[in-house]
């Protein structure tokens, strides 16, 4: 993504300090100088980046359901998952729906790409969509245990009434399939 063109609000960083390494994340403190050239101190959370998949076909798309213990109960999203070290992220798509939802895609096109959370993570998230679907076998990791579902967009609105659907990426890939509902086009033709 590109940076700011206002120079004149950059912090430097001047030290970092690891605090914990992890499997998805790690998190670091940062002393930064900040623009009055005081010295402040940042939390960052670094994590390898994200795809997520919108994927559509005949009026419905594909959400997973799925247990998610920071929420401490099932919440339903569109299919994503994590980067691997140096994977092209539309590699990463396409694997992400084969193993969570056995489809595959005839065309898979970047939508946008977005952060979570830029107060205090990089995670990057690429948002795909998914046309020309055809089924097949999925294979999830061996700790990921999911149920796919195909809805429409007056279910899923409905879901996100409900808090069954409260994920930013999932409700993002929503209101732009809701758009693109009226306006025939997903933004990137």
């Amino acid at each position: 993504m590109n940076k700011s063109p206002n120079s004149a609000l950059n912090e430097k960083v001047i030290s970092t300090k690891p605090i914990f390494s992890g499997k998805i994340i790690s998190l670091q403190v940062d002393t930064v100088e900040l623009p009055d050239g005081s010295q402040g101190e940042r939390e960052v959370v670094k994590h390898p980046g994200a795809i997520a998949v919108l994927a559509v076909q005949n009026g419905r798309i594909l959400l997973v359901d799925q247990f998610r213990t920071p929420l401490g109960r099932c919440e339903l999203e569109i299919p994503a998952g994590k980067l691997e070290k140096g994977e092209d992220p539309l590699e990463a798509a396409k694997r992400e729906l084969q193993e969570e939802t056995g489809y595959s895609a005839g065309k898979v096109s970047l939508l946008h790409s977005f952060y979570t959370s830029p107060g205090f993570a990089d995670e990057i998230i690429h948002l795909y969509l998914a046309e020309d679907l055809k089924k097949g076998e999925s294979a999830p990791d061996e700790d990921e245990f999911l149920e796919v579902h195909e809805s429409t967009l007056h279910e899923v609105k409905r879901y996100m009434a409900e808090g069954w659907i409260s994920d930013a990426k999932t409700m993002l890939a929503v209101y732009i399939w809701e758009l693109a509902s009226h306006t025939g086009k997903f933004g990137h033709e």
